[in-house]
């Protein structure tokens, strides 16, 4: 990692004024993967439910049950439009859930969805829906094996909103998790970054870029599968959907005790992507994917993990980033083309609502 500049100045003696978040009630904000939602977490639903599986916060609970490791997961999908380039709603449902039990090592086996439909819409888009979540199911090699419908009346709903839960088997040996970040740990992305958000924007709000940008959205159990192949050492995985790659990379120097620093001239952005964010004045690293993951490797592995990224379909694009580091714990830092430093910080909101 010898390219990544070191910075002149500890970013941990950065301060800002911190604005106030004294909500009274629910704002958009609290659903977009950044401080609102993790505040919304920590001082509501935490302590609610109180318990240490919980308190982990990983994308799926790994549980010990009958000498078996299960991973299990829950995500609701609410996403505006319902189709977009590259997916839809229906992907979304299969490879959300199937990717958060993923990022704990697990194989998934099965689903469950659960639709709330709106009053009124068509039963042709319904049908759109569950088929497009049936060959998702197919394609990523798990059973929709149970489920539920609700209506709700014309007004109160948009569409069709679906909830899925998934269950995995987690292999022996494998312990993912983001408090398991070490200083010298190799970080990796395992492709292109804001595919997904920039395709879903620019459907919705009917916006063209010269040229159409497909979501990135796929199921990566397969690519984490290939992985763990080559060493059931991997310390952290992490999808960066809601809040993009920077909240997830906080997220894990957060939990981890660490900080991480990037190399800004590495992390793969696609020109239409760039240009599409320069153009709305939004930030790459915080825009949503629902096809990528980001990796925490021992350096010791780091190369032949890699290599095993670049020869799966879903990792071809993979490139390392940055590293994990000692320095200011608990942040993210980001050494610029021009020689500089910045500090990448969870974000307050969401830049692009109605995502995922």
């Amino acid at each position: 990692m010898s390219e990544l500049a070191e910075p002149t100045v500890d970013p941990a003696d950065w301060t800002c004024p911190a604005p106030l978040r004294d909500q009274p009630v629910v704002v958009m904000g609290h659903g977009g993967g950044g401080a609102l939602s993790a505040e919304l977490i920590e001082q509501v639903f935490a302590p609610a439910y109180g318990n240490a599986t919980l308190a982990a916060l990983t994308d799926s609970a790994v549980l010990d049950l009958g000498g078996a490791r299960l991973a299990f997961s829950t995500d609701s999908y609410v996403v505006r439009p319902l189709f977009f380039p590259g997916g839809g709603l229906g992907d979304l449902a299969v490879n959300g859930t199937v990717n958060d039990l993923a990022m704990s090592g697990a194989r998934p086996a099965y689903l469950s969805a659960a639709f709330v439909l709106e009053e009124g819409v068509e039963l042709a888009v319904v049908e759109k829906v569950a088929r497009a979540m049936g060959a998702a199911a197919e394609a990523a090699g798990v059973v929709v094996a149970t489920g539920d419908t609700k209506v709700v009346e014309s007004g109160h709903g948009d569409g069709v909103y679906v909830t899925t839960s998934g269950v995995g088997l987690v292999p022996a040996g494998v312990d993912i998790r983001p408090q398991r970040a070490r200083p010298g740990d190799v970080v990796i992305v395992s492709g292109p970054i804001g595919l997904h958000g920039v395709a879903v924007m620019s459907v919705r709000e009917g916006l063209e870029f010269g040229v159409e940008i497909a979501s990135d959205t796929a199921p990566l159990a397969d690519l984490v599968a290939a992985m763990l192949a080559v060493t059931p050492d991997i310390h952290v995985l992490r999808d960066p959907t809601r809040g993009g790659l920077g909240a997830s990379l906080n997220e894990i120097a957060r939990a981890s005790g660490t900080g991480v620093r990037l190399s800004e001239r590495s992390i793969p952005v696609p020109d239409a992507v760039a240009n599409a964010c320069g153009f709305l004045g939004l930030d790459p690293l915080y825009v949503a994917n629902e096809g990528r993951l980001v990796a925490f490797v021992p350096p010791s592995a780091a190369e032949e993990v890699l290599a095993a990224m670049r020869a799966h379909p879903q990792g071809s694009g993979a490139a390392v980033i940055g590293e994990c580091v000692a320095e200011h714990p608990g942040m993210v830092v980001v050494a610029t083309g021009l020689g500089g430093t910045r500090v990448v910080d969870l974000p307050l909101g969401e830049q692009l609502p109605r995502i995922c």
